[in-house]
């Protein structure tokens, strides 16, 4: 199993779990341990039911931090437990949320060190129900989280499956890879890129020769996804064109997918107005099939005959539109070399007249296409330089949002 990587997001951020009497809580271990890894500092507070399921040392284990229960109410610190807790989180999640404590949030009930704490938060609340669907489908339980969604409580969930009961409905909790989506989407909603637009592209693209076959790149689209996250944790509104790849979407972005670099360039060129962030991380095909056979291509017949044409310059367009009405204020290219890196770079910055470049030597097996570092240099559009070691592509993205920030900022 990977470790979860290092998340700026999250480094040194205090989140508060609440769990609660469910068979979900084998999640929120998973959770607690996955925040952990992340940089988080996790704090966890557990209901008497809560500990029908799993003993406090569990979480203590994972967190490497104190677990708290009702006995701590009523403890020498009772006065000022829940206060202290409730003041020093940046967010409550409680996961998984029974039926029971939905409504005692609701209706602001406060008989236990979870919901008197809950009571006493200022910060953001994040919901993951976890009951069986007639309990969930129920119309107490659907008003009491229509109340708190009203209050600005964030409710991921639940989702379709099999139950504890045998029965399959609405009523599991969520994954926490997904849960971890969210908590980066509320914890990054004021961030430095909050009421901007950022638009992504992402992948590659699949030009057909026939029904069967395409021309086609080894891009996984990691790189873009990493970026279109790395806005979201900034608190942008995120556009994410992506082509055909096996990759979720990050959590808050809206996803256009396409296959082909005709499909790529109407999307950009739609999506382009408006937004104020170009970055353009998709490795788009430079060449594509004259004509698509119609039929599938017989091996019997012998090797067909492929003859190419020259694809859309999606860049040179934008830059052509940017002539014209200033926007995006700030566009990033990406350059995949395997010769001349830097120069062949500085050329493609001049012509399609970029802010920023990022370039990378595809024929590194440790960077590039289809795995999960990268190793890039930045350049600039007054001709700065700039080679950054080995990195996760998550961290690339970061290094590479840093620098849309501060170009951001100069062009006020």
């Amino acid at each position: 199993m990977n470790k979860q990587a290092k998340s700026r997001i999250l480094e040194e951020r205090r989140i508060l779990i609440g769990i609660t009497g469910s068979i979900a809580v084998y999640k929120a271990v998973d959770l607690a341990s996955k925040l952990t890894q992340a940089g988080a500092r996790v704090e966890v507070i557990l209901t008497e039911a809560a500990q029908q399921f799993v003993r406090p040392l569990t979480f203590q284990s994972v967190t490497g931090l104190r677990a708290y229960t009702d006995v701590d109410l009523w403890g020498s610190e009772a006065h000022v437990l829940h206060i202290g807790l409730a003041e020093s989180a940046d967010l409550l999640v409680i996961a998984p949320a029974t039926a029971n404590t939905i409504a005692k949030l609701a209706h602001g009930q406060a008989d236990s060190l979870l919901t008197v704490t809950a009571l006493a938060a200022r910060c953001p609340l994040l919901l993951a129900p976890a009951m069986d669907s007639g309990m969930f489908e129920h119309p107490a339980t659907q008003d009491n989280l229509k109340t708190l969604e009203e209050r600005g409580v964030v409710v991921v969930g639940p989702v379709e499956g099999r139950m504890a009961s045998g029965l399959i409905g609405k009523g599991r909790m969520v994954e926490p890879a997904e849960l971890m989506g969210h908590i980066r989407w509320v914890l990054g909603r004021e961030g430095s890129l909050a009421g901007r637009k950022v638009l992504v592209t992402a992948g590659g693209t699949h030009e057909p020769i026939d029904p069967v076959r395409v021309v086609a790149n080894r891009s996984s689209g990691k790189q873009g996804f990493a970026l279109a996250q790395a806005s979201l944790d900034r608190g942008a509104e995120v556009t994410l064109i992506t082509g055909p790849v096996h990759l979720a979407t990050p959590v808050g972005a809206r996803r256009l997918d396409v296959t082909t670099a005709n499909e790529m360039r109407d999307a950009v060129l739609s999506e382009v107005e408006g937004s104020d962030v170009l970055l353009m991380a998709a490795a788009v095909a430079d060449f594509r099939p004259t004509k698509v056979v119609e039929s599938k291509i017989k091996r019997r017949k012998g090797p067909p005959e492929v003859q190419l044409e020259p694809t859309d310059d999606i860049l040179g367009l934008v830059a052509s539109h940017r002539e014209k009405t200033d926007h995006p204020t700030v566009v990033v290219g990406f350059a995949a070399e395997s010769q001349d890196m830097v120069e062949n770079a500085q050329v493609k910055l001049e012509e399609k007249k970029l802010d920023l470049i990022v370039a990378n030597d595809i024929t590194a097996s440790d960077s590039g296409f289809a795995v999960d570092t990268n190793r890039v240099t930045l350049i600039n559009a007054q001709g700065a330089v700039e080679k950054l070691p080995l990195m996760s592509k998550a961290e690339v993205a970061e290094e590479i949002m840093e620098r849309v920030v501060a170009l951001l900022g100069k062009e006020g």
